[in-house]
This record gives C-alpha cells, sequence and structure tokens, in this order.
C-alpha cells in the first residue's frame, strides 16, 4: 500500500471483537477514551457543588479550558509516546497521570489546587484518547479497525451521555470527592488490564525532537478561544476568537513547512484524502458544540426541567453512539464511501429541522420532535464517522506516520470543538435576550457549516478502496 492507497474494508465481527482475547483489549481502548470524554461534561456537573465548597466562582470556566488545553498539548505527542515508551509504557504513564490529577482534584482545599488537578487530568486523559485510536491499528487486526473504530469513538457520544448524569448524581448527595476518587480507582483498574492485554511493542527510535513551535501555536490559540468564551459580549470577544483563528492558520501553515511536525507528512499530499478526513471530523465537531446549549433551549423555550433538557441535550449523542455500531457493520467499499459523503447532509437536515421547529409555547409533538431531529443530526456522525477513522488508520504503511494519522482524529476532534463551543456562546450571546432568536440561528448557523462539509466528505470517501 503506497501512502495514498485508499484502505480496504474490515469484514471482523462485534462478537470477534468482544469477546476473547480482543475484548481486554477492547476494553483498554474504549475505557481510555471513556475516561476523557466523560471528564470534560462530568466535572461541569460537579462545580455549583464545589464552588459552594471551596469558593473560586472568578476561576468557574478555566477548569474545563485548563483539562482541554493539557489534553490538546498530549494528544498531539501520542505517536512520540509510543515511539519511546511503547504500548503498555505509554498508556502506564497515561494513566497514572490521570488518576494522580483525580487525586489531586479530590483533595483541593481551594480553587486554584483544582485547576492544577484539572491540568494533570488532561494530560493523562489527551495521551488515552490518543491512544484509544492508534492502538487500533497496532492491536486489532485490520478486519476489526471499523469495528473497533466505532466502539472507541462512540465513547464520545457516551461520555456525553454519562458524564453530565454521573456528575449530577455525586453532586445531588455532595459527594464530588468521591467521583474523583472513583475516577482514580477507575484509572488504576484500567491499568492493571492493560499490562495484561496490550500487546508488548518495541520501543522505536525517531529522530523526530518535540514540535515547540507547533505545540505553541496551537496552545496559544485555544488559549485565545478560551479567553473569547468568557470576556463580556462586544469586540473583545470577536478579536480573541479572530486571534484563535489566525493562530490556527498559522499552525497549518508551519506544519506544512515542518519537516518535524504533529500531522503526517501525508496529510499535505494532495493525492491523499488524509485533509478532507479531518476537515470532516472538525465538521462534525461544529455540530457536537451545539449541545451545550440544547439544555438551555429545552428550559427556557420548552419550558422543561432539568432532567429532560439534559436527556435532550444527550439526544444528539445517542444517535451518533447507536448509528454508529450499524454503519460499522457495512462491509460494501461502495456503501462505506456513500455513507461518508451523505453524513454530513444528515447532519445538516437534523439541525435546520431542530432550528425550524423552534418556537414560544411548543405543543408536545414539536418536543418530541426536538428529540427526533437531534438524534438524526448524531445519526450523521455515526454513519460516516467509524469509515473515516479506517481511512485514517490506513492512509499509510509506515509506522510512526500511520501513529500521527490516528492520533490527530482525537487532536482535531478536541481542537475544533473548542473553537465550535465558544463560536456558539458567541452566537447565542448576540442572539439574547430572543431565546428563539438565539436557538434558530445557532443552529442555522452549524447547518450551514455542515452542509458546506460535504465538500470535504465527498474527497474523504475517496480513502475508502474501491
Amino acid at each position: 500500500m503506497t501512502d495514498s492507497t485508499p484502505v480496504q474494508t474490515a469484514t471482523g465481527t462485534w462478537r470477534e471483537l468482544l469477546t476473547g482475547r480482543n475484548a481486554p483489549i477492547a476494553i483498554v481502548l474504549a475505557g481510555g477514551v471513556l475516561v476523557e470524554a466523560s471528564n470534560v461534561y462530568l466535572t461541569t456537573s460537579l462545580l455549583p457543588t464545589i464552588v459552594g465548597e471551596i469558593g473560586g466562582m472568578e476561576l468557574y470556566a478555566w477548569t474545563m479550558t485548563a483539562f482541554l488545553l493539557a489534553s490538546i498539548v498530549t494528544s498531539m505527542l501520542v505517536s512520540r509516546a509510543l515511539m519511546h515508551w511503547g504500548a503498555i509504557g505509554a498508556y502506564l504513564i497515561a494513566l497514572g497521570t490521570f488518576a494522580l490529577g483525580s487525586f489531586i482534584c479530590a483533595a483541593s482545599p481551594t480553587m486554584p489546587v483544582l485547576l492544577a488537578g484539572r491540568t494533570v487530568q488532561g494530560l493523562g486523559g489527551g495521551l488515552l484518547a490518543g491512544l484509544g485510536y492508534v492502538m487500533l491499528q497496532r492491536a486489532l487486526p485490520e478486519r476489526l479497525w471499523a469495528r473497533g473504530a466505532a466502539l472507541v469513538s462512540a465513547m464520545w457520544g457516551i461520555g456525553n451521555i454519562l458524564g453530565p448524569l454521573v456528575g449530577g448524581l455525586f453532586a445531588q448527595f455532595g459527594a464530588w470527592r468521591l467521583n474523583f476518587t472513583c475516577l482514580a480507582g477507575a484509572a488504576i483498574l484500567l491499568s492493571l488490564v492493560a499490562m495484561k492485554a496490550l500487546p508488548r511493542t518495541e520501543r522505536g527510535r525517531s529522530d523526530e525532537v518535540v514540535p515547540w513551535v507547533s505545540l505553541g501555536l496551537v496552545g496559544s490559540g485555544v488559549i485565545a478561544i478560551a479567553i473569547a468564551s468568557v470576556l463580556p459580549v462586544g469586540l473583545g470577544t470577536v478579536i480573541a476568537f479572530a486571534a484563535g483563528v489566525v493562530l490556527a492558520l498559522l499552525f497549518i501553515a508551519h506544519e506544512k513547512r515542518s519537516t518535524n511536525g504533529i500531522l503526517p507528512r501525508i496529510a499535505f499530499d494532495r493525492r491523499s484524502p488524509l485533509a478532507a478526513v479531518y476537515l470532516t471530523v472538525a465538521v462534525f465537531a461544529f455540530a457536537i458544540g451545539t449541545e451545550a446549549f440544547v439544555p438551555l433551549f429545552g428550559q427556557e423555550i420548552g419550558l422543561m426541567g432539568p432532567l429532560v433538557a439534559g436527556l435532550l441535550g444527550a439526544a444528539l449523542s445517542f444517535g451518533w453512539s447507536i448509528v454508529q455500531v450499524f454503519s460499522a457493520n457495512v462491509a460494501s467499499a461502495a456503501t462505506q464511501r456513500l455513507l461518508i459523503a451523505v453524513g454530513p447532509v444528515v447532519v445538516c437536515l437534523g439541525l435546520a429541522a431542530y432550528g425550524a421547529l423552534q418556537h414560544s409555547g411548543p405543543s408536545a409533538t414539536v418536543l418530541v420532535l426536538w428529540f427526533v431531529t437531534l438524534f438524526c443530526a448524531g445519526s450523521g456522525i455515526g454513519l460516516a464517522f467509524p469509515h473515516l477513522t479506517v481511512a485514517a488508520l490506513g492512509s499509510t504503511r509506515n509506522e510512526e506516520e500511520g501513529a500521527k494519522a490516528a492520533a490527530a482524529i482525537n487532536t482535531v476532534l478536541i481542537i475544533a470543538q473548542a473553537f465550535s463551543a465558544t463560536l456558539a456562546g458567541m452566537i447565542v450571546n448576540f442572539a439574547l435576550p430572543d431565546m428563539v432568536h438565539a436557538a434558530r440561528t445557532l443552529m442555522i448557523t452549524f447547518a450551514i457549516i455542515a452542509i458546506v462539509g460535504t465538500v470535504f466528505s465527498r474527497r474523504a470517501s475517496r480513502g475508502i478502496e474501491q
């Protein structure tokens, strides 16, 4: 297979993936991603309780920023971690770091200490999420890549559902410290499974050094976006967001010229669909960014209770998680290409329909349709995501470049979610106090972004072998 050769389709079964020697491998890969995915939203549910006990309201927004920024940095170093430490070593370091951060959070007497713990958690979580994609290629046979990719990427949707629910449960009883202790315990259990289940890959040698310039550009861009998310609506918000976009573009320009970058070199080869794969993933991440505001719309427009509104907010993730389990069963290359190509179209239709259904005093039928349309939007992601992952995994036979290609899926997803959440917040804040107008504007804007994504998804679909 050349660097630009499309990948062969997978033909394994779910039974093969989830039983026998593959089962513990699947637990480690999926469990690591779930730890990262759920922790993003889990702590958000706990924050009111945490602030009530240790104070630090002025640092409220930075608990997620610190976690995400640290996650992004280490997610870009996954391929190097594997080369230096091997599969088991990389997982033990990632899980150990996450457990340490969780213990720090559990023992936090003040908000600054909690932020330090969240940063350490993020360092471990970013590695875990990236390793989940990279190790598909190294720990599973190629025929199981699609189902493995579906399982791993489903953890993002499941994490978006479990995070708020579990966090809310612990918050209900004021047991936020116990929550972080349980997270540390889960990381320790996963490390024990990893030592037994994962292949003992050889530690390779790489002449590459840490790409400090790329890391600096991405980190600065995310910080600018984070600042935009907490500034009062106005010129400062626009300037900070624009600065983040400019820094992201500078990162791409630097990567294209660099011989020691974070992204694989093949991503800049016009013959390869890999860049289109990443752009399609970014488009899906923007759709996911709407979830943060759906519960607000449910309560303010639909007059839903907090629990029902929370379930409405999880409808998109339900669609994503459930549909991709079935999508991964598709073995026909032609059908796989079709699913990748139409994924953004389905997302667009779901978001646009939800936006069109926003009006004051909605009936029970309309409320049900809100769930249906958001589920539809999520299903568009589920249709394409497993096959996008396989296309990236098979983009090159070079081991180190292949690790970069797989790890970058997670990096792109996290970075794009940071941008999408901030853009969504700006749109909603500009449209307030009219909540109906805010909901319509947000959903229609992101539906347009999704339909533009069809340009990328059609190109990305060429990564599946004829």
